[in-house]
């Protein structure tokens, strides 16, 4: 009975120790798997912090690109640019919002325009026997804002000393399309014939945040102005 239960104490002892030599093993390698999983996480989240950085490096540059594109007035390359900007913009959702942001804010302040005109009678190129009266405007318009902004097309409205009206539209203004950097200013000549020596003209411009693709156009209003043979004072909208 003695050697029986000696047997019986020595196969439950020997159980126990292979019950716990196999536990230990699977702690073991358990802890082996959580510190491969966390060393291949940490490569993981160093990699997706050098790309990051990469990222906003390259989305600086090109930041810097479409500045010395518009300043060279190389419009074709400026809005390829832009484009790229959107695009990469689009891809990443912090710089996504931050995009939105902007332009909802831009929609409630973009009369950081301001436009100045100056107009004077040209007695040279006149013949008031004919009934011909030529003016020349000279306009001024500057970006107070934060955005650059392109003028799309031109709205003018004329009107003679005896009432009458005459609506002009037109794409751009002498031939361009301006675009106009935060700060800058854009000025051009041009001029408006009349059939009496008196009249005046206003009007808008339209215009859109150039840096943004697809964002809204807005209207810059152009106060009224003389045009008189005593030549105009200086008029502006803000």
């Amino acid at each position: 009975m003695q050697s029986l239960s000696l047997s019986m104490s020595l196969r439950s002892s020997s159980l126990a120790n292979f019950l716990l030599l196999s536990s230990e093993t699977r702690v073991r390698r358990r802890r082996r798997s959580v510190i491969v999983a966390c060393a291949l996480e940490g490569d993981s989240g160093s990699s997706s912090t050098s790309s990051f950085l990469s990222r906003t490096q390259t989305y600086a540059l090109l930041k810097q690109q479409l500045q010395v594109a518009a300043k060279s007035e190389d419009y074709k390359e400026a809005a390829r640019i832009r484009d790229s900007l959107k695009q990469f913009e689009d891809e990443e959702p912090v710089l996504r919002l931050r995009r939105l942001l902007k332009e909802a804010i831009a929609e409630e302040r973009f009369q950081g325009i301001r436009v100045q005109v100056r107009s004077v009678y040209i007695e040279g190129r006149s013949q008031p026997s004919k009934g011909l009266y030529f003016f020349a405007y000279r306009i001024r318009i500057t970006n107070n804002s934060d955005h650059p902004v392109q003028l799309l097309r031109r709205h003018w409205i004329i009107t003679d000393a005896n009432g009458r009206t005459e609506n002009v539209w037109g794409i751009g203004v002498v031939g361009e399309q301006p675009l106009i950097l935060p700060g800058n200013s854009f000025e051009y000549s041009s001029a408006c014939p009349l059939n009496t020596p008196n009249g005046r003209m206003e009007g808008d411009y339209e215009m859109i945040h150039f840096e943004r693709v697809g964002s809204r156009s807005f209207n810059v209003a152009i106060a009224p102005f003389s045009l008189s043979l005593l030549g105009d004072d200086e008029g502006c909208v803000i």
